[in-house]
Formats: C-alpha cells, structure tokens, sequence
C-alpha cells in the first residue's frame, strides 16, 4: 500500500526549463512547493574538465534509460509499433535540470504568423491553401500577448543576440550583444546580404559576456569550447535551469526536490486532481503525494503518457477527429541542406558553441508568398559553428570511397574546410498523426508506453526540396568550390538522428473541444492541473522550441498564483 505524505501546496512533475520556471515563480507568490524528478540531482561541478565525446555524446550519459522506459513507433495505424531500443531520431533528457542541461541553446521567439496560423493563412490564401487532413488552428494567444513572457525568459537567461529584422515587434533589446562572428558566420553573411537576405546573429543563451540578471544571478562568458549540445556547461555559461531559476526557488526555502521519484499517476475525484503518485525507485515504495495543484512539466511524451494513463482529459480518437489529448503530434523538418567545400579556405572548425550562428527568416513562418508552392510555412536558414569535435564530424564529398587511401585523404583535406547551411523546417499537424498509449509495451514499472504515430508528408517533401534550393544558392554565393545538397526526404525513420524538437499532444487552444489547455496551460477538464511544455504546441515552427517554453511557464506560473487565489477556470 502506498506512504502518504502531508499535502502541499503545488507538486510539480519533471524539474527542467518548465518545471525550474515553475518553482521559481510560485515560491516568491508564498506557495509551498515539492518538484518530483525520475532522474538523478545534477550541479555545474558535475562537468568541470569533462569534454568527454563518447561518455556524452556517443553514449548518451544525460539521456533516458531506454531499457527501462521508452517510446514504440509506427508509421501509420496499419502497422505495429516497436519500441524504440536505441538513440536514434531525438534523444529524451533526464536528471534535473532536463533537456535544459545538455541543449544548445539555440533561443528563437516564435513569429506572430505561428500564433494565428489558421486565421492568417485563410485570411491571405484561402480555405483551399490548407490540405485535407491538416488540423492547425490558431493557439488562443497572440504574439503580442506571448511577448513579456519571452522578454521576462530572455532577461533571466541572459540571452546574447540582435533582433530579427522580419520577426515581432520587442519590448527590448537582447539583454547580450550578439556571439562573435567567426569567418564561416562572415562568409554567410556576405552572401546572403548579395542575395538581398536579411540576416542576423543567432539568440543564443550562450552568455556574450559576464552578465547578472534580474534574479541577482552571475554567470560567466562563453569560452567558445564547443561541447554545449549533449553536454553540461563547466563554466555555467550556458545558461540551463541549475544555473538560474532551481537556486532561485530553493533560496526562498518553500521547494523541496525530490529526484530519483518516477511519478505514475495524478490522482483526481470529482473533476479536480488530489495529487500524485509515485515510485521511489531507490527503494521501490510507492508514495503519494497530495496537492491542491498539480503541474505537469516533463517532456512531450511524459507529459501526455501520464494524462492518458491518469485517465485525466479526452483521449484523441483520428477517426473521428475527437478528443485532444494526444492530438496534434508534430517533429520537425531538417533534411533541408548544402554542404560547401572549400579548395582554397581553412577555419578554426574545432571551436564554436551550441548557439553559435546567423539565421535569416526571408523562408520562414509566412514571410514569403507561399501561392505558387506546395506547402504553408517554411523554415528559418542559418549557418552554425558548434564546434566540430572528432569522433562526430568527418565531412568528405559525396562519391568519395567510404573506407580507403582516398576516404583518408579527403577527410585530412576537408577537416577544416567545409560548411553547412541549413534549414530548420516548420512541422504541420494531420489527424494521423498522433500519440496514444501502446496495448503490448511496457515500462520497467509495468505501465504502457507511449505510442508515436508519424510519418513525413507531401508538405514536408516539398518544403524540403524548396528550402535545400535556398541554401544552396547561398552556399554558391559564399564561394564553395563544390556544393553537396541534400536528398530528397524520404519517410520517416527513427534510427537517425535529426531533431528533439517534438511537439504537440497536450495542445492550447480557445476551445476544449479542440485543444486540453487553455492559454494560462490550464487543463479544460481539470481546472487545478497545468500542463507546461512543447506538448502545448498546436503545430512546430522553423525554430528551436525553448523559447517559447520558456515564455509559456511564465505565463502558466501567473496563471497558477491567480487560480490558487481565486479558483475556476482562468480567463
């Protein structure tokens, strides 16, 4: 029989961007506050002189321990799912602190487009524009209204950038200058300036300069080490949730972590949650945890997995198009590529960081006339200098032997001499494509895995071929002496990686009828749970997705102080 412990105000399951967001804000309102973490306690002094490339990168140190807990995957409800057995397309993070501790730090805000995204492709191209099948739907928010929350994450990340000349209007500037532009960065930026582009230095949460935020937290520059994305910041540089908001909530006494507590159901009666229930898996008793509010902010999958198994909210059913938990699944497009090599050129390759690049956004969100193409959106294009570390990156020309005197000669001359434009492709919903609960597969605990229906779609091919044109031309204008582009995207495989920006499944929305929140992330169905995350995304845009995480827990935080003041559904 499962420990009952003594209730608290808030329980907040997965301690990452959100769930840090969270506690930082709730503990300064007077709340009491426990954050429940499956993972292991994490600090800064963990990665001091550790740029180990297997250890992290290969063998993913920071990552979920898929023998215990995974996903299953299928391509369409005619096949069978099978799990997912080893890393492959997105890696799923664990530990405090979350994906927040190993990611790039790559920080767009979403554009105004991305919010009214069915009213304003309708409004400019028509009801025809949007294939059949397709499900976006506005988000029940504005970019406008999104945009203190973005302001307030960028301050207390100290994000180093410039403003996007074709994105939505700012409050105020990057708290930072941008990065430093490297010779790749000035190639690209030359060259897109000759094609008439609008380029800009990317927002990166890699710190410019020492920099103290509106908290009172110091964190030093970016030493341009290369080992962001996989990895934890010796320097703290990066910022990431242990660095910046945890220390905030502990310092007010009200939050207590819990970690190594595998949270397995949220308890409810009557419409309203009681509570959590969970394992601590070092000693294997269950525990309850009661609650007046319960907020859900661990990752895409979790976050739906746990509503489902709970019996919380309307499970989405595709064949009627009813229900939403589960609905709107959506990835990310980024086959969209050319690769440049250069006879005549060397760069510094090795060095760099996570959020290190220039971006242009003239292909992006609605920026472009989309009515002679074949798809809505489109993806933001940059060139990136992450640091290229050695057992990753061994860049050659296609027709090069794979193995060989040859294969030798042209890894030792291109080392240092080739580049990568890339785009980041939106990601549109379909009714098809969705999560549920598997019926065959289970976890180490006994419970049902989640279960990812999804595949590419003629709109993902077809953004695809438009956007890797793109990149090459700019890739000629930079001056490669030969030019490598990217095939055209087949279906999707969960083998290899390509993106961790996973979205949708626990959507906002103005309706219950179509989305499980509204936009304080308040649960229709359950007024007292909040769900915070890239779960809450209708459909993915051409950016990395933390930002915008960020800006909605802020929002979610204000949202939850107003409810534990007054109740009811928030308007």
């Amino acid at each position: 029989m499962a420990k009952t412990l003594p209730k608290k105000d808030v329980v907040i399951v997965g301690v990452g961007w959100a769930g840090g967001i969270i506690a930082a804000e709730l503990t300064r309102g007077g709340l009491d506050v426990v954050g429940l973490e499956r993972g292991k306690e994490r600090k800064t002094e963990d990665y001091f002189m550790v740029h180990d490339e297997l250890r992290y990168a290969q063998r993913y140190e920071l990552m979920q321990d898929l023998s215990k807990e995974t996903v299953t995957f299928r391509a369409n409800e005619n096949m069978r799912a099978l799990p997912m057995r080893a890393y492959g397309s997105f890696l799923l993070g664990d530990g405090i602190g979350g994906a927040g501790v190993h990611w790039n730090g790559q920080t767009f805000r979403f554009l105004p487009y991305d919010f009214e995204i069915r009213s304003k492709t309708i409004e400019r191209y028509g009801k025809n524009k949007i294939p059949d099948g397709m499900t976006i739907q506005d988000w029940g928010i504005t970019y406008d209204e999104m945009e203190p929350y973005y302001d307030k994450f960028e301050k207390m990340a100290g994000i180093s950038g410039e403003a996007n000349p074709l994105a939505g209007k700012r409050s105020s500037d990057y708290p930072n200058p941008p990065m430093k532009k490297s010779p790749p960065i000035q190639l690209f930026e030359q060259a897109a300036k000759k094609l008439n582009l609008h380029p800009y230095m990317q927002p990166s949460a890699n710190l410019s300069q020492n920099y103290t935020n509106p908290d009172g937290v110091s964190r030093a520059a970016c030493q341009y080490c290369g080992y962001c994305e996989r990895f934890g910041c010796e320097y703290g540089a990066k910022a990431d949730p242990v660095v910046t908001v945890i220390p905030i909530a502990k310092k007010t006494g009200k939050f207590e972590i819990r970690t190594h507590s595998q949270v397995r159901r949220i308890l409810h009666t009557g419409g309203k949650a009681t509570g959590v229930m969970y394992t601590d898996v070092t000693t294997g008793e269950d525990i309850v945890q009661p609650a007046d509010i319960v907020v859900m902010t661990s990752y895409v999958f979790n976050n739906i997995r746990l509503l489902l198994m709970s019996k919380l909210g309307t499970p989405y059913d595709p064949k009627t198009g009813k229900g939403a938990v589960g609905k709107n699944y959506a990835y990310q497009v980024q086959k969209g590529n050319a690769t440049g090599f250069f006879d005549d050129k060397k760069f510094n390759l090795f060095a760099g960081a996570g959020s290190l690049g220039m971006n242009l956004d003239d292909y992006n969100g609605d920026n472009f006339d989309h009515k002679d193409v074949k798809f809505i959106h489109g993806a933001s294009i940059s060139i990136g200098q992450t640091g290229f570390r050695p057992i990753g990156n061994n860049t050659v020309p296609s027709g090069t032997p794979t193995w060989g005197k040859e294969f030798k000669a042209a890894s030792v001359k291109y080392a240092n001499s080739a580049l990568k434009v890339g785009a980041q492709g939106s990601s549109m919903p379909w009714k098809h494509h969705f999560v549920d609960l598997d019926p065959t597969y289970k976890d180490a605990f006994g419970d049902t895995l989640p279960r990812l229906t999804f595949d590419f779609e003629d709109q993902d091919k077809e953004l695809t071929a438009y956007m890797t044109d793109r990149c090459a031309e700019i890739m000629k204008e930079m001056g490669a002496s030969k030019i490598d582009k990217a095939k055209s995207l087949g279906p999707y495989e969960i083998t290899t990686y390509q993106s961790t920006h996973n979205t949708g499944g626990t959507i906002i929305g103005s309706s219950p009828d179509t989305s499980v929140v509204n936009n304080y992330l308040q649960m229709w169905e359950a007024e007292n749970v909040f769900v915070i995350g890239a779960s809450n995304f209708p459909h993915n845009s051409g950016y990395n997705p933390t930002d915008t995480v960020g800006a909605l827990a802020y929002r979610a935080s204000e949202g939850i102080l107003k409810y534990a003041k007054s109740g009811g559904l928030l308007v």
